[in-house]
């Protein structure tokens, strides 16, 4: 990195040649072009996925077989290596085990579910308005319902005005 910024300050501040500079560090005109377009190393990204010729076709049949061991008990559910023998003696496959393994740790890598677990501390409160039909002295009506729960006991008030409006929302929270 210090490299970088140094060759980007002797052509770009200095006003040295870039012929001069390329033959100082060893660069080529290209690799000197990449440098004074970015102002840090760009990385590497991967353009186009590998293809994966011996794999390739088998990749639905991992993830068919992963899917089905989520219902399986634990100890009855595939290793990488169970997968690799079932592909190659059930499917034809002719690749090597580390292609699979490899294929195996990805699929269970994403496969994974995700949650956010919540906490409601006490004394914390939700408030939120809602819509209801109600039948009042025998005419159905909309109704505005204020609810208010406090999730850390469950408990909950419940109140039903005509319409939804400020002077609801106050009256709910009294």
């Amino acid at each position: 990195m210090n490299q970088w910024t140094e060759i980007r300050r002797k052509v770009l501040v200095d006003g040295a040649s870039k012929r001069a500079v390329c033959e100082e560090y060893g660069l080529g005109w290209r690799t000197l072009n990449k440098i004074l377009t970015h102002s840090e190393p760009p990385g590497y990204t991967v353009s186009v996925e590998r293809s994966r010729p011996k794999l390739g076709e088998f990749l639905p049949v991992i993830d068919e077989i992963l899917e089905s061991d989520k219902t399986a008990p634990a100890k009855q559910r595939h290793t990488a290596r169970r997968i690799f023998e079932r592909l190659r003696d059930e499917y034809g496959y002719s690749g090597g085990i580390t292609q699979v393994k490899d294929a195996v740790a990805r699929a269970r890598q994403y496969s994974k579910e995700v949650f956010i677990p919540l906490s409601h501390p006490p004394g914390h409160v939700q408030f939120d308005f809602g819509h209801a039909t109600v039948v009042i002295a025998g005419v159905e009506q909309k109704a505005a319902l204020a609810v208010m729960t406090l999730p850390y006991s469950d408990a909950y008030f419940l109140s039903a005005y005509p319409r939804e409006c400020t002077e609801t929302f106050h009256a709910g929270h009294l």
